[in-house]
């Protein structure tokens, strides 16, 4: 399979020289390495020196945005699904100094504070059977754009102006969908659905879209115009359901939902309501906005929220199995290769486990395979360290290690349930 998807790409390289050191990054990537960057990769790969690898990223003529696209058409070959959705969200990488481009001052949950960080915008493709991301661009803030010399030196192209993150995700949504991605929703945080005009764009393609907004967000209704965390106070205690978001890590998660119905725009056909969710325990609040061209049940619209939060796992597997963010790169063109090349990491990873379970499902006494399993014993297959025997005994013994904690968790849960 490995083969399979690195012949995809051998297309997108003039040289063979490039090519080879491409498959030798991506194995690098998928590598259980303690740090990935030029230096510990090109030594993976046996090569004497970095100058190759480094050549990859700056210098040799291949076509980042056309191996972005294998990388989508890869991933929706092998995940396609009619109720699919496109989860747009951010991810912020820390960065010392101010060479690098993109890097200024700013918030990143990362951190969750501002710090001199790197921020870039990805779409995630989220499928019942897996997850991976299929397009990315990088935030460029204006301290940037505002200064040509500045843009010049990290290779920014010179027709660059500043963009904003929902304008950045409606390019690349716009994107998939044209590329006849199949997909019926997208999702994504606060910063996605406050702007106006990324919601208008989804209403114009039909597409149907849950996004969170602000509790000052304002809501049309009836009776008028109200931020939505008013219009929760007027819902009847008996309109609150009780659903589950999706399993996660420690068993389902089952919060309170209540759906309203809004107004949208007049010219637009469609169904608009407020999604609300309700912490069981806290009571916290969390709001959405959500449009569907048809009438759908509060069902459909508890899982795409639900479907949200695979873009955190997608970017937890992304940086701690793929080397997401350890790139050590400063120009524009440098960072697009790295970040492109370690999607395609993560999409093979998450495809092999797609595959696995759908294929080899696990008995009952052990967790079906995920990209970490995936990963270790990939690396096994193409590592001398240990032999293979060795790697499948530890590879068993995690697995029913984890299902004994799985089952553990999910009774606990099922024991504190009221």
């Amino acid at each position: 399979m490995f083969d399979q998807l690195t012949g995809r790409i051998a297309g997108r390289f003039a040289r063979v020289e490039p090519r080879r050191h491409a498959t030798a990054l991506v194995l690098g990537l998928l590598a259980d390495l303690p740090r990935k960057n030029c230096w510990t990769l090109a030594e993976h790969a046996g090569d004497s020196t970095p100058d190759g690898m480094q050549h990859l990223l700056h210098r040799a003529k291949w076509d980042a945005d056309a191996v972005r696209d294998d990388v989508r058409a890869y991933v929706v070959e092998h995940l396609a699904d009619d109720e699919a959705v496109l989860v747009v969200d951010e991810t912020g990488d820390l960065k010392k100094g101010t060479a690098t481009v993109g890097v200024q001052r700013q918030y990143t949950g990362t951190a969750g504070r501002i710090e001199n960080s790197q921020v870039a915008v990805y779409l995630v493709y989220s499928a019942a059977c897996g997850h991976a991301a299929i397009d990315r661009a990088l935030y460029v803030p204006r301290s940037w754009t505002d200064d040509l010399d500045r843009c010049r030196t990290a290779g920014i192209p010179e027709d660059l102006t500043f963009t904003t993150k929902p304008v950045l995700a409606a390019r690349m949504i716009t994107r998939a969908l044209d590329a006849g991605t199949p997909a019926r929703w997208v999702a994504g945080d606060e910063v996605y659905g406050d702007n106006p005009h990324l919601r208008a764009a989804l209403e114009d393609r039909r597409t149907g879209y849950v996004l969170a907004v602000s509790s000052t967000h304002q809501v049309a209704t009836v009776a008028g115009k109200f931020p939505a965390k008013a219009i929760v106070a007027k819902i009847p205690k008996r309109a609150w359901q009780r659903r589950s978001a999706g399993a996660g890590a420690k068993g389902e998660r089952y919060y309170d939902w209540v759906q309203a119905d809004i107004h949208g725009p007049a010219d637009r056909p469609g169904h608009w309501w407020l999604l609300v969710r309700r912490n069981r325990r806290s009571g916290e609040l969390a709001f959405y906005r959500c449009f569907s061209p048809h009438s759908v049940p509060l069902s459909d619209l508890v899982r795409v929220a639900g479907r949200r939060w695979t873009v955190e796992e997608t970017f937890q597997a992304g940086k701690g199995l793929a080397g997401l963010d350890e790139h050590q790169v400063r120009r524009w063109t440098s960072w697009h290769c790295w970040v492109t090349l370690a999607m395609l990491s993560h999409a093979f990873l998450a495809v092999t486990a797609a595959a696995e379970r759908r294929d080899h499902p696990a008995p009952d006494d052990l967790i079906p395979l995920t990209c970490n399993e995936i990963q270790r014993l990939f690396t096994t297959l193409t590592s001398r360290a240990h032999d293979l025997a060795h790697r499948l005994r530890w590879s068993h013994w995690r697995r029913r290690h984890q299902a004994r904690a799985r089952d553990c968790h999910y009774r606990r849960q099922a024991a504190a349930q009221p």
